[in-house]
This record gives C-alpha cells, sequence and structure tokens, in this order.
C-alpha cells in the first residue's frame, strides 16, 4: 500500500502520506543559471491520472526525472513511493535480449518473475513475441514491451513521458486505449508529460499547464467514459488549454 512505502529526500527515508502517492514542495531547479522549475508545487493523490502540458523548455520532463530519481540535484524536497516506473518515447530496449529478457530486466530471474513478465507480455498483447528480438518488433509493438517492462514492477507510481509522440496517429490510438485498459487495471498515480492536448484530455483525471517553471493552470476533466472529441465540452476545455498555452484555438 502506498502510505507503508517508504521515500527519500534530502533527510533520508521518511514514510508517504496515505493520502498522497507524490508531494512535491517548493523545487527549484536551474541549468546554467537558466531556471527550468521555480518554486513549483505538486501533490498527487493515489491512483490518480495527472497529464503535464507546457511549451519545450517548460520543466514537464524535468521534473518527471526528478519524482523517477534521474536528477536528484534540485532544492526542495520530494516524497514518492519507492515502486516507481518509466516510459519513455524511445522504448529502450537491449537488442541483445529477447522480449522477455527486456521485460523483467534489472529484476532477479526467478520462476515467480518470469511468469509475471509472460503475464504482462499478455496483458499488452505479445505473450506470442516473449522469445522475438526487438530488431523485429514494429514501433507500436516495441512501446508494448516498454509498459510491460513498467507494470511488470508493479509501480505505484507510472511515470510517462511522451510515450506515444513517436507513433503514427492510428496507433497512438490503440496505445491510448491499451494504457487505459492497464491503468484501469493496477490503478497507479500516473503522471503524464505530453505536448499532445487532445491526448490530455482523452486520459487524465487533472490536466496542468506548466509555465516558465510553474504550474498556470490546473483543471480536472469531468467527462464521462469512453470521451470523445465530439463532446462540446471536450472543444471547450481543448480551447481553454491551447489558450493557456499561448495557441491560437480558432
Amino acid at each position: 500500500m502506498v502510505h507503508e512505502s517508504m521515500v527519500h529526500d534530502h533527510t533520508g527515508p521518511i514514510p508517504l502520506s496515505r493520502d498522497l502517492a507524490v508531494e512535491a514542495r517548493h523545487l527549484t531547479k536551474a541549468y546554467d543559471g537558466h531556471v527550468v522549475l521555480r518554486d513549483f508545487s505538486l501533490d498527487m493523490r493515489p491512483s490518480e491520472f495527472v497529464a503535464l502540458l507546457g511549451r519545450s523548455g517548460s520543466g514537464k520532463s524535468t521534473f518527471l526525472r526528478v519524482l523517477g530519481a534521474l536528477d536528484g540535484q534540485v532544492d526542495g524536497h520530494v516524497r514518492v513511493p519507492q515502486r516507481r516506473a518509466i516510459v519513455f518515447q524511445d522504448p529502450r530496449l537491449m537488442p541483445w535480449l529477447p522480449v522477455l529478457r527486456n521485460v523483467t530486466l534489472g529484476l532477479p530471474q526467478t520462476r515467480e518473475v518470469k511468469e509475471r513478465g509472460l503475464a504482462t507480455l499478455a496483458e499488452v498483447g505479445l505473450e506470442r513475441h516473449a522469445n522475438s528480438w526487438p530488431r523485429t518488433l514494429s514501433g507500436g509493438e516495441a512501446q508494448r514491451v516498454a509498459l510491460a517492462r513498467a507494470m511488470v514492477r508493479e509501480p505505484q507510481l507510472l511515470l510517462l513521458d511522451e510515450p506515444f509522440g513517436a507513433l503514427d496517429a492510428l496507433t497512438r490510438i490503440r496505445m491510448h486505449t491499451l494504457l487505459q485498459a492497464l491503468y484501469q487495471r493496477h490503478r497507479p498515480a500516473v503522471l503524464l508529460v505530453t505536448h499532445d492536448v487532445d491526448e490530455a484530455i482523452l486520459l487524465a483525471d487533472r490536466i496542468l499547464v506548466l509555465t516558465e517553471g510553474q504550474i498556470s493552470l490546473s483543471v480536472p476533466v469531468d467527462l464521462a467514459p469512453p470521451r470523445s472529441r465530439s463532446d462540446p465540452r471536450f472543444a471547450v476545455l481543448r480551447r481553454r488549454l491551447l489558450t493557456e498555452l499561448g495557441v491560437d484555438a480558432d
């Protein structure tokens, strides 16, 4: 359970509140004098799906990397569950390992772990590819393997850094459906970093816009599933988000 997990900040391991999956307080991060995150704070509830939008260089991926412990040089403090997993735009598969070994990479190669890996591959529709080599997979299949590699770790926090940005439109739609199914089945907290406003509305419970290192807009998505672009409320929210991003929505 999330509240039993231990988290790490500069003071050492501390319990995470049972009411939160992420607690970030007053984060400030700069590169070569350029401030990327500026007194940034955010709470996420367990099983909440949050999408983070922003222009290029706004700090979206920087914040995700902080949560994933890929960048520890930041002022402020962060509390997150121990069980975290990250999916990037590039599947980052090891070409010399078959699919199943890519899924269980970094885990003890016990019978239980292998069975869990096979079960997770089945969840993403790739159980028949367990012994295939990454070079034989399509782009969508490779990203399914990357999702399976994340989910096999049973994360309490799933971090997604534009995971579908390199896929064609039809494959992206299929991946949205798959991600929704995995999320409903496993219920991790999810932070999705994306440039795609429609993707954020289709998937998230709450959407944040990051502007110059701070949250300039936080809005819940009160659209019942299945969400449709033809819903007038979808169009209203889309226009509001694009305006906040500085895009002419007309």
